[in-house]
C-alpha cells in the first residue's frame, strides 16, 4: 500500500528534557485512546514504557520517540507541542502512488523518484533547499544504494525494482562499478579546510581550461587567501579536470560575476559532449541559459522531497515559479513567483549624506569612484566584475578604511554581511542563538528582529550547531546578523549566493523592509540581475580589470545601469510572457541582434 504520510524527528534538535520527557507522546491522541486500559493508579512514566503499539514510543538506540506513520492520524498535536520544533508530520500529494526511493531510516528524509541522466545534455535540478538534490547526487555518483524506504538490499533487487524505466540502465553501470563520477561541492568556503600550499599544487586542469576560465593569474596563489570567485572557479577546474562519465555541480555560478558565470557554462555545456552531466543551479537565468532539460525538485524541506518528470528548461522553471504541476494535480506552493516589472516608488528624495570621490591603491591594484549623493532609505544595488573594488568602496563610505585622496566622510556604523560564509574556530561549535546574539550584541530581539528570524526560517536552527549548518542555513543567519545589527549603513556581499528562489525573495523583502521602516540606507553587491532587479532603487556599476583597476559610476537608474552593464558583457536579456522572469537570449538569435541594435540590453518586453 502506498505511503500517505511522513513523520520526521530531527534526532538532533528533539531533546526529550526539554520537554519533561516525552510531551509528545503524552499529547498524541492515539496514545491517549490506547492508555485507556491501563491503571489509573499506575505511574505516568511506567504507562508509557508499557505501551507497545502507541502510535508515538521510544527507540531503544538514543531513547528518543519513534512515530509509526501507519498509526498516526496527522493531527500535528505533537509537532505544535514539541518545544524544539523537531517534528514535522506531512501528508503526501494523494497522487503519488509509488514507493520511495530512498529513505535515510524511520523518522528520516525520504525521496520520491530520481531524475535520468541523459548522456550530452545538461540537466538542471532547480527547487527549494532541502527537498533532496544532494542525495539524488549521492545515488547517482554511486556514494548512495537506493533502499526504497526499508533495508539495503542487493543490487540485483535495485535493479529489479526499477526494471522497465530509463533509469535502470544507468543503475547497472553504477552496479557493475563501470561509472566514474565527479563532484563539485556548493559549499567552497570549505575547500581552504580540506586543501593547503598553491592552486597549483592541486589542480590538473587542462592548459585549455585555464584559459578558457580565465584563471591563470590565480594559480600561483595560496588557497588560504583566494576570494569567494576564485575558490569557486577552483572548484570549477578541478571538476572539469577529472576523468569521469557523470560530472556533478552543485551551484556552480554563487560568488561569480556575470563573466565569469557565462564562461562556467560555456565550459559545462562544452564537457556534456558524450557524458551525463547534472547541475543544481537557484540563479533562474544561468539554469536558463546552461540546461537543457530540467526536473523540479518539491516537497516539504528537510522531510521529503519528489522529482518531477522532465521539462524542457522554459517550461521547468516557469512549472516551479506558478507552483502547481498539472500533470499531477499537484500544488507545491500558494500562491505562484511573478516577476512583472516592479512599480518603482517616488524617489526617495531625504538625503542621507553626500559623498566624495575616492581614490584608493594597494597590492598593485588601484581604484577610483565617482561623488554622489546617498538617500535615506533606499536600497542600492551593485554590479560589476568581481576584483573591482566594490566591497572597498563601501568601508570607504562608512569611514571604515582611509580613501588615498584624504576623502572626508562621516563616520557611520556599518553592518556587513562578508562574502565568504567564514565561521572562526570557536564559532563552529555555538549554537545559532548563540551566535546570532553575540553578533549582534543582543541579548533579547524586538518584535522586527523575531520578524527576520522566523522569514529566513532561523527558529528551528536555533540549537542547531553553526558548523553543521548547510550553505543555505548559513548564509541566512549572516544575513539575519547583518539585518538585525544597529548600524547607519548596511552592506550585503552577495547575499543570494546558496539560497534557492523563494528565500532569495524573502531576502529581498527584509532588505527593502530594514531599508524603508528604519530610513537606513542599504548595498547589496550581487550577481543575480533578477535579485537586484527586485531590491534596488538604484545601482552603482562598476568597470575595471580585475585584480589591476576599478572604477565605478555614480548612483544611476536602475535600467541605464543594468543596460550599461550588460553592453560590456555583450549578452541582452528580455522578460519571459509567462513569468515576467530574466531570460538571457541566445547569442546571435534574432531577438538578441534586434536588441543589440536598438541599444536594448536589458528586459525587452
Amino acid at each position: 500500500m502506498p505511503q500517505r504520510r511522513v513523520a520526521v524527528i530531527d534526532r538532533e534538535l528533539c531533546n526529550p528534557r526539554a520537554c519533561d520527557w516525552y510531551l509528545c507522546q503524552r499529547a498524541c491522541p492515539v496514545n491517549r485512546m490506547s492508555m485507556r486500559h491501563l491503571s489509573h493508579d499506575m505511574p505516568e512514566s511506567e504507562a508509557l514504557g508499557s505501551m507497545e503499539k502507541g502510535c508515538i514510543t521510544t527507540s531503544e538506540l538514543d531513547r528518543k520517540p519513534l512515530i509509526d506513520e501507519g498509526l498516526c492520524i496527522g493531527c500535528g498535536i505533537c509537532c505544535k507541542k514539541c518545544p524544539t520544533l523537531a517534528i514535522d508530520v506531512v501528508n503526501l500529494p494523494t497522487s503519488l502512488d509509488e514507493t520511495p526511493v530512498h529513505r535515510y531510516g524511520k523518522n528520516r528524509f525520504v525521496l520520491f523518484r530520481l531524475p535520468a541522466p541523459q548522456k550530452g545534455s545538461v540537466v538542471g535540478l532547480v527547487g527549494q533547499n532541502g527537498t533532496g538534490k544532494t542525495t539524488v547526487m549521492n545515488i547517482l555518483s554511486g556514494n548512495l544504494k537506493p533502499n526504497s524506504g526499508e533495508a539495503e538490499g542487493s543490487w540485483k533487487q535495485i535493479l529489479l525494482k526499477f526494471k522497465g524505466t530509463e533509469m535502470r540502465n544507468y543503475l547497472s553501470l553504477i552496479a557493475d562499478k563501470k561509472l566514474r563520477a565527479a563532484y563539485k561541492l556548493q559549499h567552497v568556503d570549505r575547500i581552504p579546510q580540506l586543501y593547503k600550499g598553491k592552486v597549483r599544487d592541486h589542480l590538473r586542469a587542462s592548459k585549455d581550461v585555464v584559459d578558457r576560465l580565465g584563471i591563470q593569474q590565480m594559480l600561483d596563489k595560496d588557497i588560504a587567501g583566494l576570494s569567494g570567485g576564485e575558490l569557486q572557479l577552483f572548484a570549477v577546474a578541478a571538476a572539469l579536470s577529472k576523468d569521469a562519465d557523470f560530472f556533478f555541480f552543485d551551484e556552480p555560478s554563487s560568488y561569480l560575476d556575470v563573466f565569469q558565470r557565462l564562461r562556467v557554462a560555456q565550459e559545462i555545456r562544452r564537457l556534456a559532449e558524450g557524458r551525463f552531466v547534472m547541475v543544481i543551479e537557484h540563479d533562474l537565468a544561468v539554469a536558463d541559459y546552461l540546461a537543457d532539460v530540467v526536473h523540479i525538485l518539491y516537497g516539504r524541506p528537510g522531510v521529503f522531497g519528489i522529482v518531477s518528470q522532465p521539462y524542457t528548461v522554459r517550461a521547468g522553471i516557469n512549472t516551479l515559479l506558478e507552483g502547481f504541476i498539472p500533470e499531477e494535480n499537484v500544488r507545491f506552493r500558494d500562491e505562484p513567483i511573478k516577476f512583472a516589472a516592479r512599480a518603482k516608488e517616488a524617489a526617495k528624495h531625504k538625503l542621507f549624506m553626500e559623498f566624495p570621490a575616492f581614490e584608493k591603491r594597494f597590492a598593485g591594484f588601484s581604484m577610483r569612484t565617482e561623488p554622489g549623493r546617498l538617500n535615506r532609505g533606499e536600497v542600492i544595488g551593485i554590479m560589476g566584475p568581481n576584483a573591482t573594488g566594490k566591497s572597498t568602496f563601501i568601508r570607504m563610505l562608512a569611514g571604515e578604511e582611509k580613501p588615498d585622496n584624504n576623502a572626508l566622510v562621516p563616520s557611520f556604523r556599518l553592518s556587513y554581511k562578508p562574502q565568504r560564509l567564514v565561521l572562526e574556530s570557536n564559532e563552529a561549535e555555538m549554537l545559532v542563538r548563540e551566535y546570532l546574539s553575540q553578533k549582534t550584541c543582543k541579548e533579547t530581539f524586538s518584535k522586527e528582529d523575531k520578524h527576520i528570524t522566523l522569514l529566513l526560517g532561523l527558529e528551528k536552527l536555533y540549537e542547531r550547531a553553526m558548523g553543521k549548518l548547510s550553505g543555505g542555513e548559513l548564509q541566512s543567519v549572516f544575513v539575519a546578523v547583518a539585518l538585525i545589527r544597529d548600524a547607519n549603513i548596511v552592506l550585503l556581499d552577495e547575499p543570494s549566493a546558496f539560497l534557492d528562489v523563494e528565500q532569495r525573495l524573502r531576502v529581498a523583502k527584509l532588505i527593502r523592509s530594514r531599508a524603508e521602516l528604519m530610513e537606513t540606507p542599504c548595498f547589496v553587491v550581487d550577481h543575480d540581475l533578477q535579485f537586484l532587479d527586485i531590491i534596488s532603487d538604484r545601482v552603482i556599476v562598476f568597470e575595471g580589470e580585475p585584480g589591476k583597476s576599478g572604477h565605478s559610476l555614480a548612483p544611476c537608474e536602475l535600467g541605464a545601469g543594468m543596460n550599461r552593464f550588460l553592453k560590456s558583457v555583450g549578452i541582452t536579456f528580455r522578460r519571459d510572457k509567462e513569468s515576467g522572469r530574466a531570460r538571457a537570449n541566445k547569442p546571435g538569435s534574432q531577438k538578441d541582434q534586434e536588441q543589440k541594435a536598438e541599444g536594448r540590453y536589458y528586459y525587452a518586453d
